[in-house]
């Protein structure tokens, strides 16, 4: 159920713009930020209150790929998978990331600390490869340097 903290934001949010319906990507972050994912429930209501379908909210949240349609790990390390990160050590980082985890791809480690998701781009090709966790995006990554980047995420 949204609080009336989320509605507020919401509301602000929506305020920006003419329909309200604009405001759906904000809308399902602002739920997201409490969830740390958006349930099929929270697009119900979102969509509700702002006068949209759930059909047209749900194609909104599966587009977005930063908004997380099923439970993910405290923080979300995002992989490039574009062909630059392809190109300059994709492999080697994502290696080094599953060793690390114990997970493969989609999945999230036993306590629940890290989900491993790829990217198609993180538009960052000239600092290949790249990753993000959470709002950090992270270039150059050398895979020995991942257990100082983890170590940032408690």
């Amino acid at each position: 159920m949204l609080t009336p903290e989320e509605k507020k934001e919401i509301d602000e949010e929506a305020a920006h713009y003419e329909q309200r319906s604009a405001a759906g990507i904000e809308a399902l972050k602002i739920v997201q930020r409490r969830e740390g994912w958006v349930s099929d429930e929270s697009v119900r209501e979102v969509a509700d209150f702002l006068d949209m379908s759930f059909a047209e909210l749900d194609a909104v949240a599966t587009f977005y790929n930063h908004i997380f349609r099923k439970p993910v790990g405290r923080h979300v390390i995002l992989v490039c998978d574009s062909i630059s990160c392809w190109i300059m050590g994709y492999d080697e980082l994502l290696e080094q990331l599953r060793e690390r985890l114990g997970v493969d791809i989609g999945k999230t480690t036993a306590d629940g600390r890290f989900t491993l998701l790829s990217h198609a781009c993180l538009g960052i090709c000239h600092r290949a490869p790249a990753l993000m966790i959470d709002e950090d995006t992270y270039e150059n990554v050398d895979p020995s340097g991942i257990d100082a980047i983890l170590a940032n995420y408690r």
